[in-house]
């Protein structure tokens, strides 16, 4: 039996790409949730979740992240993390640190599997294809969820992606520590996200749409890369209208 979504006091984990580069992506999460029945709340003391130190191998100066956010977010009904891997980090790496982790979702995950709702109410009269990114895919399993919530949305013209489970070239570190195969990665993609003429290419995390609108404006393609939640939380009262 579906809950109504009123009753769900809920946290927003915004992660540390979000917050510093891409705010509109966490102001679009607040709006849509809130939009169907939630009270959104926005923790001030979180901090990065340590997926980066951790990768890293420096599993010591994860723990005390993942303590304070295990902490920060204690109480809400669900935490909800747009990015697969920061959320795929919280959920199943915490345990390994001693780390309770609570009730915290992708944000697709907590739309269908905890919210019951695939049409969110948007509107986003655009041709779009979607990138599932590798944590989110493979840690997490979310499927085919956000393509079922894309399906819905009014006006969306929906364009099946070339290779779409091959990894962008990203990782986090990976992208640093070897910067050829990255790039090479990330020709590989941008020729798939090209070939299937569309105007904006989405993800569930905006690491990956980083990397991938990295290269994607160097070339000058005109393609938008936008966050999932962005493009759910566009409506034909308020349209989603490009800024970057």
């Amino acid at each position: 039996m579906r809950t109504e979504p009123a009753t769900r006091r809920v946290a927003l984990f915004a992660t540390c790409l979000t917050d510093t580069f891409f705010p509109d992506t966490a102001r679009a999460v607040v709006r849509l949730l809130e939009r169907l029945g939630c009270s959104v709340e926005f923790p001030p003391a979180q901090t990065c979740c340590g997926q980066m130190h951790f990768n890293t191998g420096y599993r010591r100066k994860a723990a005390p992240l993942a303590r304070n956010v295990a902490k920060t977010f204690a109480g809400y009904d669900a935490v909800i993390v747009p990015s697969g891997s920061c959320a795929g980090m919280i959920r199943h790496v915490y345990p390994d640190l001693d780390v309770d982790p609570g009730p915290t979702y992708e944000l697709s995950e907590f739309l269908i599997d905890v919210l019951g709702v695939e049409d969110v109410g948007a509107y986003f009269p655009h041709r779009v294809t979607y990138h599932p990114t590798c944590h989110s895919l493979r840690m997490l399993g979310v499927g085919d969820k956000p393509l079922r919530l894309l399906k819905a949305v009014k006006g969306l013209e929906l364009v099946e992606l070339p290779g779409a489970e091959t990894c962008c070239g990203f990782g986090g570190t990976f992208a640093v520590k070897n910067a050829e195969v990255s790039s090479a990665m990330l020709a590989d993609k941008m020729t798939c996200v090209l070939d299937t003429g569309a105007d904006v290419v989405t993800a569930g995390d905006n690491s990956c749409l980083m990397h991938i609108g990295g290269g994607l404006s160097r070339l000058q393609t005109g393609v938008h890369p936008l966050h999932l939640a962005e493009i759910l939380a566009s409506t034909e009262e308020e349209p989603w209208v490009a800024t970057r």
